[in-house]
């Protein structure tokens, strides 16, 4: 799983958020989008790395501008928690 944070300037309101929400959650492979609206991040979950120019595609289609990412890999674990022992500390 690969979760990749997008600041996005332009955003204002509760219509903003919406409108990021819903062009970035068509981007194949998205599999959930999270948006806070005072730090202007827009956090993307995805099962593999995202093309950055179809995020940016979308959050130009929704209106707004793509200011920059950073990118964490998470890799899921035998037994489904960090460690592999199925139950995390």
């Amino acid at each position: 799983m690969t979760v990749t944070t997008y600041q996005v300037e332009g955003m204002t309101c509760g219509h903003c958020v919406s409108s990021v929400t819903a062009e970035v959650g068509k981007v194949a492979g998205v599999s959930e989008v999270q948006v806070d609206l005072a730090s202007k991040a827009v956090t993307v979950t995805s099962a593999a790395p995202l093309d950055d120019a179809l995020v940016l595609a979308a959050v130009t289609e929704a209106g707004y501008e793509l200011a920059g990412r950073t990118e964490r890999v998470m890799l899921a674990q035998a037994g489904g928690s960090c460690c592999g022992s199925g139950g995390c500390h």
